[in-house]
C-alpha cells in the first residue's frame, strides 16, 4: 500500500531540459575573428542556394528525391509510426470471432456409430484497464521514439546535401587539377624538346636531357593519378545521386565563389535546431517513459474479459439467441512475487535513461565542438589561401626568369625543373584550399542544423 501510495501520489517522469548538458553553454560562440561568430541573425534557409551555382542545386534536388539511402531513413520512420500504433493497442479492448465446423462421430457399442456435424461461433473481448497509466507511458515512449526517427530522417536529408556538395566540389577540384597538370606537361614539353635541341648541338650534357625526360615523364605519372581521382570522385557523386556510376563528368568549368559570413546565432539555440540533438533529446524523454511504465508493473491490474457463443448441429440454429451462452469476468492481479523480474525491468529501464542521458549531452559537446571547429578553420583556411595566392604568383615568375636565365646558360636543368614542381605544387595547393573553404562551409551549415 505505501508502495501504491508513493507511485500514484508523484510523478515518475523526470523534468528534462535540452540545454541540460553536463556544462555551462557560453552566450555566444569562443571561435576567434569569426565575423559569424558573432551574428545574430536567423540562419537563411535553403543554404544549397547560396553558392549561386545552378548545377549543385539541380545535383542536391535529383539526390533528395533519388538516393536510396534516404528512402531507407523514410522508410524507418513509417516502420517507427507503425510500432507506436502497436504498442498503443493494448489501451484498446481487444475483440475476436471465431466461426468453428467439426464432424463428430459416435461409436456406440451394438448399435453402430452416428456421425454428425457441428457449427460454433466464439466471440470474445478482453481489456486490461490502464488505471495506472503503464500502458499510456509506453505509447508515449514509442511515440517519442517515432519523433527521433523523423528527426533523424531530416539529419539524413541535410547529410545527404552536405555530401553531395562536397563530392561535387571536390569534382570540380578533381577536374582543375587535370587541367592544371596537362597546362604543366605541356610546358614541360617545350624545356624538354629545348633541352634535347641543346643537346644535340653539344651545349649541354646527357644528363640534362635525361633528367628533363624523367621529370616529363613524373608529370605524366601525376597526370594519370589525377584523372583515377577524377572518375572515382564522379562514380562516387552518382550513387549518392542514385544514378549508375557510369563517370559522367557532371563538374562545372571552375569552384564556386565562397559566400558571405554565416549567422551562426547563439550556441543554446543549436540544441532545438540540429536533428541529431532533437533526436537523442527525443530519445531521452522514450527512456524515461519506458522507466516510468516499468516501475508501475508494481501495481495491481485490472483486466476485464467476456466471451460467448452459440453450438448446434444445425447451421441455421446458430442465429437463435436461445442457444447462445455468455460469460463475463473482472479480475485483479498483483504481483508479489516474480523471480526478481519487475526489479531487474525496472533497473533496466533506469540504466538505458542513464545511457540515453549521457549520450545525449556528449552529442551535444560534439555539436558544440563541430561548429566552433568549422568557425575557426574559415579563419585558418583564409590566411592558408592568401599566402598561397602569392606564392603562385611568385612561382610562376620565378619560373619564366628560370627559362630565360636557362636559355642563357645561368643556372643548371636542376633549378629549371625545380622551378615547375614548385609552379605545379602551389598551384594544386591553392585550388586544394579553394575546394576545403567550399567545404568547410558546407561543414558550418551541416554542424548549425541549417535546412536544405
Amino acid at each position: 500500500m505505501l508502495s501504491l501510495a508513493v507511485l500514484t501520489g508523484c510523478n515518475l517522469l523526470p523534468q528534462r531540459h535540452v540545454q541540460d548538458v553536463g556544462t555551462e553553454i557560453p552566450v555566444q560562440w569562443e571561435a576567434a575573428g569569426s565575423s559569424a561568430a558573432v551574428m545574430s541573425e536567423p540562419l537563411p534557409a535553403g543554404w544549397v542556394e547560396t553558392f549561386d551555382d545552378p548545377g549543385l542545386t539541380g545535383l542536391v534536388a535529383t539526390a533528395l528525391e533519388n538516393n536510396y539511402e534516404l528512402k531507407a531513413a523514410a522508410a524507418r520512420v513509417d516502420a517507427a509510426i507503425a510500432q507506436a500504433r502497436v504498442d498503443g493497442s493494448p489501451r484498446w479492448p481487444q475483440f475476436f470471432f471465431v466461426a468453428d465446423h467439426q464432424q463428430v462421430q459416435v461409436r456406440e457399442a451394438g448399435f453402430g456409430s452416428s456421425r454428425f456435424n457441428a457449427f460454433e461461433t466464439l466471440f470474445g473481448i478482453s481489456w486490461e484497464v490502464d488505471v495506472w497509466g503503464r500502458i499510456r507511458d509506453q505509447h508515449q515512449a514509442a511515440l517519442t521514439e517515432a519523433q527521433a526517427t523523423q528527426s533523424d530522417f531530416y539529419g539524413a536529408r541535410l547529410s545527404l546535401a552536405a555530401r553531395v556538395a562536397q563530392s561535387y566540389f571536390e569534382l570540380i577540384e578533381a577536374k582543375l587539377h587535370v587541367t592544371i597538370i596537362e597546362q604543366s606537361i605541356k610546358d614541360r614539353t617545350v624545356i624538354a624538346e629545348l633541352v634535347r635541341g641543346r643537346f644535340q648541338r653539344g651545349l649541354v650534357r646527357g644528363l640534362d636531357l635525361r633528367l628533363a625526360m624523367n621529370d616529363l615523364a613524373n608529370a605524366e605519372s601525376q597526370l594519370r593519378q589525377a584523372r583515377n581521382r577524377l572518375q572515382s570522385v564522379a562514380r562516387r557523386l552518382e550513387i549518392l545521386l542514385g544514378r549508375y556510376p557510369s563517370g559522367e563528368d557532371l563538374a562545372a568549368d571552375g569552384l564556386p565563389l565562397l559566400p558571405g559570413a554565416v549567422p551562426a546565432g547563439v550556441p543554446a539555440e543549436l540544441l532545438e535546431r540540429r536533428p541529431d540533438l532533437v533526436a537523442a533529446f527525443n530519445r531521452l524523454q522514450a527512456a524515461d517513459f519506458r522507466a516510468v511504465s516499468a516501475q508501475k508493473l508494481r501495481l495491481p491490474r485490472i483486466t476485464l474479459t467476456a466471451s460467448g457463443g452459440t453450438r448446434s448441429v444445425d447451421l441455421t440454429e446458430l442465429a437463435d439467441p436461445r442457444s447462445a451462452a455468455w460469460n463475463v469476468f473482472a479480475g485483479l492481479m498483483q504481483p508479489l512475487f516474480t523471480g526478481w523480474r519487475i526489479q531487474g525491468e525496472i533497473f533496466r529501464s533506469q540504466a538505458r535513461a542513464e545511457e540515453a542521458l549521457n549520450h545525449y549531452k556528449n552529442t551535444a559537446l560534439n555539436a558544440f565542438r563541430e561548429v566552433e571547429q568549422a568557425l575557426e578553420a574559415e579563419e585558418w583556411l583564409r590566411q592558408q589561401e592568401a599566402a598561397l595566392r602569392q606564392a603562385v604568383e611568385h612561382t610562376e615568375s620565378s619560373q619564366k626568369l628560370a627559362v630565360y636565365s636557362y636559355r642563357n646558360g645561368l643556372i643548371g636543368i636542376l633549378t629549371l625543373l625545380d622551378s615547375y614542381r614548385s609552379t605545379l605544387s602551389a598551384q594544386s595547393a591553392l585550388l586544394s584550399v579553394n575546394r576545403q573553404l567550399l567545404s568547410n562551409r558546407i561543414n558550418l551549415y551541416l554542424a548549425l542544423g541549417g535546412e536544405v
